[in-house]
């Protein structure tokens, strides 16, 4: 991680920690996550999606903040250190062999599917790791999270290089409700298989699982249990990376360049 000045003054960020922890979990080398120090907002640049010119721009205003990922060495550390948690011991196997080797990260999830109590209780094993890595990086920047605001205020008037980019102007969106969203779903659902349809149930449970673990590993404030700090020593590589075998189930999937 990143040294800063010691004597840097704390600044307030209204930090948007959903955006935050998919940022840190993503760390396939083609996607590039920056934090808008100002509105705290998360914008996730893919290359050869989003414009050259554009990137360039953000790398190299002050107000974006490069946000350094978790390396897959560490993720896969906590499929490790979570396995012995299982109290079911055929479980417990099945997730030690799903490990080894290649497409571990896949195979880990695949698992867990079948397993809804386990699968939630994975969630909240892994955002309570994010969250610890999360809170140490925005100290060693000095920022100081602070709840945002219902309505986001208007910015005070910021020069014309640094106004906030949206993730629409990167990815060429336009704006889309909830209600619009929903039937579109729908009329792709209406178009599928039976075969199809249970594929997009099993993601649909994957989501609202995860989402759910997220509320529950967090505290009501929004910051997580007290957690000793991990161990970030040095060890061996894990066969692949996350984002090499894993899809982002998230909410920020229409926060992302990569669709």
């Amino acid at each position: 991680m990143s040294n800063v000045n010691d004597e840097r003054p704390m600044r307030d960020v209204p930090i948007d920690w959903e955006a935050l922890e998919d940022a840190f979990e993503n760390n396939a080398p083609e996607v590039h996550s920056y934090l808008h120090l100002s509105t705290g907002e998360v914008l996730r640049v893919v290359d050869g999606i989003a414009d050259p010119e554009m990137h360039t721009r953000i790398a190299s205003d002050a107000v974006y903040l490069r946000i350094e990922p978790v390396s897959s060495r560490e993720q896969y550390r906590w499929m490790e250190r979570y396995i012995p948690m299982v109290d079911e011991p055929e479980l417990r196997g099945r997730l030690t062999q799903a490990i080894d080797g290649k497409g571990a990260f896949r195979r880990f999830k695949d698992v867990l599917m079948s397993h809804g109590p386990e699968r939630e209780r994975w969630f909240a094993f892994r955002s309570e790791r994010l969250r610890v890595f999360m809170e140490a990086w925005l100290s060693a920047h000095a920022l100081t999270p602070v709840p945002r605001p219902a309505a986001a205020a208007p910015p005070e008037e910021p020069p014309q290089d640094s106004e906030p980019i949206s993730q629409d102007q990167l990815s060429g969106r336009r704006g889309r409700s909830a209600d619009a969203l929903r039937r579109q779903v729908r009329e792709v659902i209406e178009s599928l298989g039976i075969r199809d349809l249970d594929k997009v149930l099993a993601f649909a449970e994957f989501v609202k699982a995860r989402r759910a673990a997220r509320s529950f590993g967090h505290r009501r404030d929004g910051r997580p249990e007290g957690d000793a700090p991990l161990d970030s020593s040095p060890g061996e590589a894990p066969p692949d990376s996350p984002d090499d075998d894993e899809p982002e189930p998230s909410s920020s999937v229409p926060n992302t360049l990569a669709r």
